[in-house]
């Protein structure tokens, strides 16, 4: 009786994790709607970001261009709580934050060797198929810049 229990509690509490990270607005596959966005020169184009539940934490999967117009592809893993956790393949970063600001807003850091390279938010609209990314920081060639970057649901 006691293995029956304990296998259902851990059946219910994996069944609490995944809708808890269904509900949020930002979990799911990102498509840039370059139309609808205005990219500073100079900066990455995230072509498709996904976000999706790693346990307790969120991996963020990007794929666009750098700069210089080359492939790029960079992955992050980590807690919306405010932390730095680490990326990889990002030469603009190597750690990054996300924050839950509320249902529909993250904000985020980027750092590389612990200063600040980027900072933003993420809002995805009311009906969830719209995710407005606004941007501001510094460019490897030490620029500001700022961008404002939509993606459509996929």
């Amino acid at each position: 009786m006691k293995v029956r229990t304990s296998v259902l509690t851990l059946a219910l509490c994996l069944v609490a994790g995944a809708v808890c990270f269904a509900s949020d607005a930002q979990i799911g596959t990102w498509k840039l709607n370059e139309a609808k966005s205005k990219i500073a020169a100079g900066m990455p184009k995230n072509n498709t970001v996904v976000f999706e539940a790693a346990g307790d934490n969120v991996k963020v999967t990007i794929d666009g261009t750098d700069a210089e117009g080359k492939a790029a592809h960079n992955e992050w893993t980590g807690m919306i709580d405010g932390k730095d956790y680490p990326v990889t393949g990002d030469s603009n970063s190597d750690t990054r934050s996300y924050k839950k600001i509320d249902d529909h807003t993250w904000a985020f850091t980027a750092k590389k060797g612990g200063k600040v390279t980027l900072t933003g938010r993420a809002v995805v609209s009311p009906d969830g198929k719209i995710r407005t990314v606004t941007v501001s920081g510094t460019n490897p060639q030490g620029k500001k810049v700022s961008s404002t970057v939509v993606y459509d649901k996929q």
